[in-house]
């Protein structure tokens, strides 16, 4: 802390959770857009098994560390923050069309834009763009009327906090168990369990998720500043970074821009070492129309919904926020819709 601010700490714990998702993208994978494709249209579970394992190991981690004392995330939005179910249906099922639009969500755009993908670049700007626009600009008079966000201060909003009132013990146990279904499906699947590859980046997807929230509760115990308990998610982050690279002297350093920075060296690193670096762009003008407009989608909704599918289907399920599995699965039945529009159109199958 004597020679660098907590901001700039918390944004070097960014950088190294975000390195670790660029990682896991560029040689693992890791997807979201990817796995649902390969769970509807190929019948290929692997890739929504490897989400299965990252939140396992999320949710076991997180709530044994807050067991011992070592994090505190009752501060975060997920829990500061009163849940509204419609805000998470809506935006979810935003983000998911959108995502299926643009061919990515966030992650995944930041992800293959390192690859050379110009069209991902394209969304990733549109993304942060709309995302600002939901939070402080034409669009958030819209989003604030229709969805307020109210303070709050009652009982957890998680769900093992909820199975622990219901049985009369603490939150750890439900979590744990929550954990062990999750990582029993995800090794039930033959070609996950011998896979070496999606294990390991499944397992480390989970950790830096718990790492973003220990290191960010660790700089707001031990710092001065005002830091927000926070982990991975790439939509107003997204708005952030794209501010701070345009006003540099006038922007604060923060977790968030370091885990956007992050994802896009790590997914550099990893195609380099994979040699899938390759230049591409969208086909034809249509194709960038869907890519403008389902970056704005996502934008807009992952500010709805109070994270993206990785903000709130990682960082939100790893603490079992109330918000989390039904942001994630509208985001799931969002993207599946626009698929099937993207190939069938709107008429009957």
């Amino acid at each position: 802390m004597e020679f660098m601010g907590d901001n700039q700490w918390a944004a070097l714990a960014g950088l190294f959770a975000g390195g670790a998702l660029g990682l896991a993208a560029s040689i693992g994978r890791f997807c979201t857009l990817g796995a649902i494709e390969d769970a509807l249209y190929g019948k290929d579970y692997s890739r929504l098994r490897m989400w299965a394992l990252a939140l396992a190991v999320g949710v076991a981690s997180m709530f044994t560390l807050e067991a011992f004392g070592l994090v505190d995330y009752s501060q975060t939005i997920y829990y500061s923050l009163k849940w509204n179910p419609i805000a998470s249906i809506v935006g979810g099922l935003m983000f998911g069309w959108g995502m299926a639009m643009a061919g990515n969500c966030g992650f995944g755009a930041l992800a293959r834009m390192a690859g050379g993908d110009l069209r991902s670049f394209v969304v990733a700007v549109i993304m942060a763009i709309s995302a600002y626009m939901a939070i402080g600009g034409p669009t958030a008079v819209v989003r604030d009327w229709l969805f307020p966000q109210v303070v709050y201060s009652g009982e957890a909003q998680g769900i093992a906090h909820l199975l622990g009132r219901w049985f009369d013990m603490g939150p750890l146990i439900p979590a744990l168990i929550l954990a062990a279904i999750c990582a029993g499906w995800a090794f039930s699947g033959k070609k996950f369990r011998t896979s070496r590859t999606h294990i390991i980046w499944s397992i480390v997807v989970g950790l830096g998720v718990v790492f973003g929230f220990w290191a960010t509760d660790l700089i707001s115990t031990t710092g001065f500043d005002e830091i927000v308990v926070e982990s991975v998610s790439y939509s107003a982050p997204m708005g952030e970074a794209l501010i701070y690279l345009m006003t540099w002297s006038g922007a604060t350093m923060n977790f968030g821009i370091g885990s956007v920075t992050g994802v896009v060296v790590g997914s550099l690193i990893g195609t380099r070492i994979k040699g899938r670096f390759r230049w591409e762009a969208c086909d034809d003008p249509r194709e960038l129309g869907r890519s403008v407009f389902g970056g704005f989608l996502m934008g807009t909704g992952g500010v709805v919904a109070l994270g993206c599918s990785v903000g709130q289907g990682l960082s939100g399920f790893s603490v079992l926020a109330y918000s989390a599995p039904v942001v994630l699965g509208s985001i799931f039945i969002g993207a599946s819709l626009g698929l099937r529009h993207l190939i069938h159109g709107f008429h009957k199958v």
